[in-house]
């Protein structure tokens, strides 16, 4: 990462630090924070450990699904123990932000990303980027189809390894509702179901498509990345659809505060930091999201990838979604 970048995004984690992060009304003299990560332990926890020996407040983390923690946040309201929700995808987000539940964040740190990874009220902000991707085998698919929405004929059946529990693909089944509606996106799921190989994450698609078990798998593009920098080689590559397919959505990875205080607003201000990013884009292989700053790695710049015209504030029906999902058998 360009080293004048890094020394810009300090200098702005700094005046945010000064000026943006005033005592709360819950102290601000806490030391320890409690965060609800929908984020996968292995990916995160060096980061957060990091924050923790370079500012003294402990962390408690709790780890699970992006849309089950929402669901619980949900459910406790005002009474959570959370300080800070980190999930893995806006919609997770924007349900919890929808219900009145997280506080909104100083401009100085919501300024830091740009708006259309971030929700429209400032009360969450994208801390990473990940794109959707059409994993494949190229001995075995020797034509990309044009349409994420070509993967429900049937000549695909057995062939596509999907993860309907993952915040990522409710996510993109979301993006699909709105942009398609309900009835086409049901439509689309009720084919998936017979032509696709169930598993429980990214990974394990990534590693099916890698052993020959599935041809191709609907991944977030950094999954590949990571396999790539631990092997060395991949027998597999990615593509995306053509044009601006849904298929194709970019998310981005998000946090937001939920009981305000010092050291919430601290860690918040460290996944944008110049480490921070530097750390998501080197060790989780996603995309940077402070202003200015560039993929690590071969990846194709946001800008340059065909995804469609969507604003990821329209991911907060969650509900609705996972019904269709249920709907299909697919969870």
């Amino acid at each position: 990462m360009n080293k004048t970048l890094i020394a810009a995004v300090s200098a702005a984690i700094a005046l945010t630090t000064l000026s943006g992060c005033a005592p709360a009304d819950d102290a601000a003299g806490d030391s320890s924070i409690v965060v609800y990560a929908g984020r996968e332990e292995a990916l995160v926890q060096p980061l957060i450990d990091k924050f923790s020996e370079e500012t003294g407040i402990s962390v408690e983390v709790r780890y699970a699904g992006s849309a089950e923690l929402a669901a619980q946040l949900l459910e406790e309201g005002e009474n959570s123990p959370a300080n800070v929700f980190f999930a893995q995808d806006a919609g997770a987000l924007g349900a919890v932000s929808k219900a009145g539940l997280l506080a909104e964040l100083p401009a100085e740190i919501y300024g830091l990303v740009p708006e259309s990874y971030s929700a429209q009220d400032g009360s969450w902000v994208g801390v990473s980027g990940r794109v959707r991707v059409l994993v494949y085998d190229p001995n075995k698919v020797t034509e990309i189809p044009a349409s994420v929405f070509d993967l429900a004929d049937p000549s695909w059946e057995g062939r596509i390894g999907i993860a309907p529990t993952n915040a990522s693909f409710q996510a993109f089944v979301t993006a699909m509702r709105v942009m398609h509606g309900d009835s086409a996106t049901s439509q689309w799921l009720a084919a998936i179901k017979q032509n696709a190989v169930i598993y429980e994450k990214n990974s394990a698609i990534l590693h099916a498509v890698e052993d020959g078990q599935v041809d191709a798998g609907l991944i977030n593009h950094y999954y590949w990345w990571q396999e790539l920098a631990e092997k060395g080689s991949m027998k597999s590559e990615l593509a995306q659809f053509r044009g601006e397919d849904v298929g194709n959505l970019i998310n981005a990875a998000g946090v937001g505060i939920v009981k305000d205080s010092e050291a919430a607003r601290e860690f918040v201000s460290y996944l944008l930091s110049a480490e921070g990013q530097q750390y998501f884009g080197e060790q989780t292989h996603e995309y940077p999201l402070v202003r200015g700053l560039e993929p690590v790695d071969a990846l194709t710049p946001l800008r340059d990838i065909p995804a469609p015209n969507f604003d990821l504030n329209d991911l907060d029906s969650l509900k609705e979604t996972l019904d269709l999902i249920r709907d299909a058998g697919l969870i």
